[in-house]
Parts: structure tokens; sequence; C-alpha cells
């Protein structure tokens, strides 16, 4: 097949580009700084020749959004926005213009719009949308906004001969610099993973592997359309997700972060305390009703074969690793 990757030079897109073109697809990615074969020049927001890849070709992943890995000023929610929405606009344009238009278009999305949740899992049937938790921060609504809107763009593409799946994606574990799991591993591995303001908000996962499995899956299945939750079906709480990256690492110690403390490692590291303190408690419902079976259910198991995997190609640990940006 030829699949088309917009955004597609991040962490996510260099695991699934691996692991498509490994399987013998032609794939091209759309990226503002195209740096070799494969590569196409976009903006992300305005039409262009890159959309002759996208005529012609079988599939259609969109990646494209600013990194979520910033802190949460004003000015970078709606860079966050706007570069999810303006991109999915013209992807969407480019599908509906196409002559040969790709049979199914996957667009990325994100578990976080789900609502602030400890009681229990949300999937697509029965999961609340965010946006009106009480006692939790006003801007964490915007973030849910930004993927409710995300997510509108694409539904109401004018693309009738192309099949949509919004992809709600929980955090794909790589072993890949730059990535969430090199960011908690550093922290891990220097005895700072430890329950962070209690460590009783739920984290949601997918190892990178079974995300790739996923993905083919949906392409393959032409009766899944609409949003599907892309995560282990083993959610659970921080303290102990932290644990088992622990014991993958074979670190005993992991010192606890109080709130206060946590604001000032996300302050230091430019990044947000969302990311830390939203309970996101998601599972695969449709996935799993489809028959998709995950490889690493559960997170120990995973965190051990991403260390391993880590190990084989060990980078220097003692300086912090660097957030990958989405294009």
């Amino acid at each position: 097949m030829k699949i088309v990757i917009p955004g597609g030079t991040g962490q996510v897109g260099s695991v699934l580009n691996r692991a498509l073109s490994g399987a013998g697809h032609e794939v091209v990615v759309l990226t503002r700084r195209p740096a070799g074969p494969g590569e196409v020049y976009w903006d992300g927001a305005t039409a262009g020749e890159w959309a002759g890849e996208i005529d012609g070709s079988d599939v259609v992943i969109n990646l494209a959004g600013r990194s979520v890995s910033c802190r949460y000023t004003p000015a970078n929610l709606r860079a966050m926005m706007d570069s999810r929405v303006l991109s999915t606009r013209v992807v969407g344009d480019a599908i509906g213009a196409a002559v040969r238009p790709p049979r199914v278009w996957l667009q990325m999305s994100t578990a976080t719009v789900y609502a602030h949740r400890f009681d229990a899992p949300h999937d697509e049937a029965t999961g609340v949308i965010g946006g009106t938790e009480p006692d939790v921060p006003d801007y964490w609504s915007y973030s849910v906004e930004i993927a409710r809107c995300w997510e509108r763009e694409q539904e109401e593409a004018d693309t009738p001969h192309t099949r949509k799946v919004a992809l709600r994606s929980a955090m794909v574990m790589s072993p890949d610099r730059g990535g969430v799991f090199d960011v908690l591993s550093w922290l891990a591995r220097l005895g700072l993973g430890g329950p962070v303001a209690g460590g009783g908000q739920y984290v949601s996962w997918i190892h990178d592997r079974d995300f790739v499995r996923a993905v083919e899956f949906l392409v393959d299945r032409e009766d899944l359309a609409g949003p599907v939750n892309l995560a282990a079906p083993g959610p659970l709480p921080q303290r102990a997700f932290m644990r088992g990256l622990r014991r993958a690492w074979r670190m005993p110690v992991g010192l606890p972060a109080t709130r206060w403390m946590a604001e000032a490692g996300a302050l230091a590291l430019r990044t947000d305390t969302e990311l830390l303190f939203k309970s996101r408690r998601v599972v695969p419902g449709r996935l799993l009703d489809a028959g998709f079976g995950f490889t690493h259910p559960a997170w120990p198991e995973a965190a051990r074969d991403l260390v391993r995997r880590r190990r084989s190609v060990r980078p220097g640990a003692g300086t912090p690793p660097r957030a990958t940006r989405t294009r």
C-alpha cells in the first residue's frame, strides 16, 4: 500500500514509519522540514503540491499537531488547537478533492478527551467526555475542547469515499529517544520515579508494537469507523505504573513527589502538570469487541520488554531527554 503520514516525524510517526516501511509499504511523510527520501514539504495549514501524494494513496494517517510537551500557556494552547484543527481541515480537503481518494483516513486524537476520573474506566460507548469536572484547573477543559474540535474537523470533512477513524490514543510507549517512555525512564533511573501527588491518578498507555498492530487492524477492518480507543486494557494508578517501571530498570528507590514538587519539576522540564495529575482511565472497548488481541496487555511485562529493547541501543543516561516535537 501507499501510506501518507502527515506530521510523521515525531515519536509516533517514526514508530509507524519504521514498521510500515519494514512491512514493504510505500510510506510518504508530510513535514515542515523534509530531510530525506520519502519526506515531502507541507506547512500543515494550507493546500499545496503535497496533496498529490494523497491522491492515489491507500491510507492516510494524520498525526500532525504541536507537541503537548510544553507549558500550557495561552499561546501554546492556541498553537495546539490551531495545528490540529487546521492540519485536519486541509487533509480532509485534499482527500475530498482527490480523483482517487484513500480508502481509509486514520486521524490522531487523544484519550485526554475523557473526563478526569478514578471510579470507572472510559470506553467508547460509556466513557464520559471531560470539560465539566469540578475541582480541576480551568484550562484542563481547553485540552478537552482541543480534542473535541480535532475530532469534529475530521467528522465534518466531506470525504464520502473514505472511511474515517479517530484514534483516541493513550501514551505510546516506545524505547525511542525523546518519547514519554524515555522521560519516565530517566526519572525512574535517578530514583525520582515514585508516586506523584499520592499516585492515585490512572495512567493509560499502549506498547508501541501494539499501537502499530492496532493501526494495521483498523486499516483492514472495513466495519470500524469513528472514535476508537488505542490503549492497553490495563490502565493502572500512577504509583503502580512507576513501580512497574522501576522494577523493569531494577531501581529499588522511587522518591515520592508532592503536588508542589511536581509543579516545580514540570516547570524545570518545560512541561505541564496536567500530564501528571489528570486521571486517564481509558480502555479499548471497540478493539476488544472486534477481536483485537494485545501482545502486551499488562504494564509490568510491557515495561520489561521496552527496557530490554532500550538497553540494546542505550544512550548516555546522564542528561535529561529532550521531548520530540510533532511536525
